[in-house]
């Protein structure tokens, strides 16, 4: 079986994040999902939320299973028998700080990351982009899928 991993933060998940995923699934027969934990950090959802976004954003799609990590992504990878990490590629400036990443993670497990460009139309996209405009009352209905807008602008909202 040919296992991948899409990994990050998914604060929140974007329509960026989604086109990786879904292009990563025709490639691979299992991809998972690894959500990031870094308890240095507070996030707008905790990760059971980002979590349970992830798997209704993508429950279309039978091949990918939506789980959290802490530590290194070699590690997470080892233990699945995980040999590739696919990663999305905005601007030659994602790509130096990737190199070093897929260089090391290589270095240290022997697993392989696949670059993937990402869609034009998401090239300025990230979460923390997505975030800072919601929170000034931006429209970022077409950065998120609608269920990630209606939780993100809830949140929003609360805060």
């Amino acid at each position: 079986m040919r296992r991948a991993v899409c990994p990050g933060s998914f604060d929140p998940i974007t329509n960026g994040h989604l086109d990786i995923i879904s292009r990563a699934s025709r490639l691979y027969d299992e991809v998972y999902v690894a959500v990031m934990i870094n308890k240095s950090k507070k996030g707008l959802f905790d990760i059971d939320e980002r979590i349970d976004l992830i798997r209704s954003v993508t429950a279309d799609y039978a091949n990918v299973r939506v789980e959290a990590f802490h530590g290194l992504l070699v590690d997470f990878c080892k233990q699945r028998e995980i040999p590739a990490i696919v990663k999305g590629l905005r601007a030659v400036s994602d790509f130096d700080y990737e190199l070093q990443m897929a260089q090391m993670n290589n270095g240290l497990s022997g697993v392989e990351t696949l670059f993937v460009p990402t869609n034009p139309t998401y090239s300025f996209l990230s979460s923390s982009l997505v975030k800072e405009v919601a929170t000034w009352g931006g429209d970022v209905s077409h950065l998120v899928p609608p269920l990630v807008l209606d939780q993100l602008t809830e949140r929003l909202r609360k805060s």
